[in-house]
């Protein structure tokens, strides 16, 4: 009889912040409500209706929010959702540089002291920006142009990952993979082309190792969304 495969783990974490109200939100997103549709004291129960974009809070991205008749977050399957996680982390070069991103050289580094990335895995990169998240002016860091400076995942690095690793997918602290000038989305597209995983604004990242994590990746299975608000556990 073939054992089904398991799981061993001490700790549990969630990696998504708490979606309210005052959530930094991309320019142009339609904004985090609520409204109360049922009291207690009338009712004799609570609930609530809420409505946010599919690309708020911390989320993961579907294919055709980028390419015509890609797949969208309802079609990927379970199984692909529940993945191994390696985290690198560039906190230190992210402080001094905001426009900072991932290169070859960072990940060859990350494996001379931790071992080579194991094919279908989720990279992760800690930058250090998940500890802005409730100050929107500092996590989107905007110029007086209007440009954005946060650090995310280099272009040659993205395409080792994709090519010499063959990861499952990457996730970030930022509200973007692609770091803030980087208004091409490339990064998103290079995974999304190829229907991995992209997840953003995650946070906790300090308290994951930088191997041995699995993370358990929940969506909403919206038909044809483009993304959805994701509950992200990492098991270890």
């Amino acid at each position: 009889m073939i054992k089904p495969n398991s799981i061993n783990y001490s700790r549990v974490i969630h990696l998504s912040h708490i979606i309210d109200t005052d959530i930094p939100q991309w320019d142009g997103d339609p904004p985090v409500e609520f409204a109360n549709v049922a009291e207690i004291p009338t009712d004799g129960y609570f609930m609530r209706r809420f409505s946010l974009g599919e690309h708020s809070a911390t989320h993961m991205n579907a294919p055709n929010s980028f390419y015509n008749s890609s797949i969208g977050i309802d079609q990927y399957n379970a199984k692909s959702l529940v993945v191994s996680a390696v985290v690198i982390n560039i906190c230190q070069a992210a402080a001094v540089n905001p426009d900072y991103v991932l290169t070859v050289a960072d990940i060859l580094a990350w494996e001379k002291e931790f071992g080579e990335i194991p094919a279908n895995s989720i990279v992760i990169l800690y930058t250090g920006w998940q500890d802005k998240w409730l100050d929107q002016k500092a996590f989107f860091n905007q110029d007086a142009q209007g440009i954005m400076h946060f650090p995310g995942f280099g272009n040659d690095a993205t395409q080792f990952l994709l090519s010499d690793r063959q990861i499952a997918g990457i996730g970030i602290d930022t509200h973007g993979v692609d770091s803030g000038q980087n208004t091409a989305f490339s990064i998103n597209r290079l995974i999304l082309a190829k229907s991995r995983i992209v997840l953003e604004n995650l946070t906790n990242l300090e308290q994951l190792p930088p191997q041995g994590a699995t993370l358990v990746i929940g969506v909403l299975r919206l038909r044809g969304g483009s993304g959805s608000p994701a509950a992200v556990m990492a098991l270890f």
